[in-house]
């Protein structure tokens, strides 16, 4: 599905990751942890033309799409949902949800993805015609996470998906999560909560300093030993 082939990347002539290298293959959830300040979220926006790779190349599908602009990915099924559920605040629920779709070139196209993403947010049905600043927390990141759906990727890109929200909240987008990958999506994640991320991914990715420094399935990760081990460096 997706490829990383050692990726030095950052922000302007910065460097923030160095020698990144991984794939993913379709149908599963993969997690990006480590500290702050690792460079996980970098990964991402490297992926999504927001960081700028200086070395290496990302393959999807096994086409080179390092040159690609965003729109061009978007097209191809790729869509990136930031950490900090940014969303159009003035904007009702409907319109932040349609401007998620604006590439999609026929209304009947628009009205299913729509259809399909309240199908798996039903609380946003509820709260159509409302400002997306009227929403609880909880809710501006299930209208985040739809916006991201409403071109139907065939790959997600999440950043942070559970920051900030209720344990509740977290459960319910998470196991979203879950039922889209058994519908033949698939996730990237960056999360904090390593306990969460490990109950639905498949595998996972754990960087320190820009590099990545162990990869492994979830059991794997999951192993506190292990972890404290490679955290702390004993």
């Amino acid at each position: 599905m997706i490829e990383i082939q050692n990726v030095t990347a950052g922000y302007g002539k910065s460097h923030v990751i160095h020698d990144v290298s991984f794939k993913i293959e379709v149908g599963e959830i993969v997690c990006l942890l480590g500290p702050n300040g690792a460079g996980k979220s970098t990964v991402l926006k490297a992926i999504f033309k927001l960081a700028t790779v200086h070395h290496g190349k990302v393959l999807f599908r096994e086409r080179d799409i390092s040159k690609l602009h965003t729109h061009e990915l978007l097209e191809l099924g790729i869509a990136f949902v930031p950490q900090g559920r940014i969303n159009f605040s003035t904007l009702t629920v409907k319109e932040n949800l349609e401007m998620g779709g604006y590439l999609l070139n026929h209304p009947h196209t628009l009205k299913e993805n729509m259809a399909f993403v309240l199908d798996k947010f039903p609380k946003l049905k509820e709260k159509l015609n409302d400002t997306a600043a009227s929403l609880s927390g909880g809710e501006q990141q299930m209208l985040a996470i739809a916006r991201g759906l409403m071109m139907r990727p065939s790959l997600l890109l999440l950043d942070e998906p559970s920051l900030g929200l209720a344990p509740k909240i977290v459960a319910e987008i998470f196991e979203n999560l879950r039922s889209m990958v058994e519908a033949g999506m698939t996730i990237m994640m960056v999360e904090q909560n390593v306990h969460l991320a490990l109950e639905i991914a498949s595998r996972g990715y754990l960087m320190a300093g820009g590099k990545v420094v162990f990869a492994g399935t979830a059991q794997e990760l999951k192993n506190p030993e292990r972890m404290k081990e490679l955290y702390l460096g004993k």
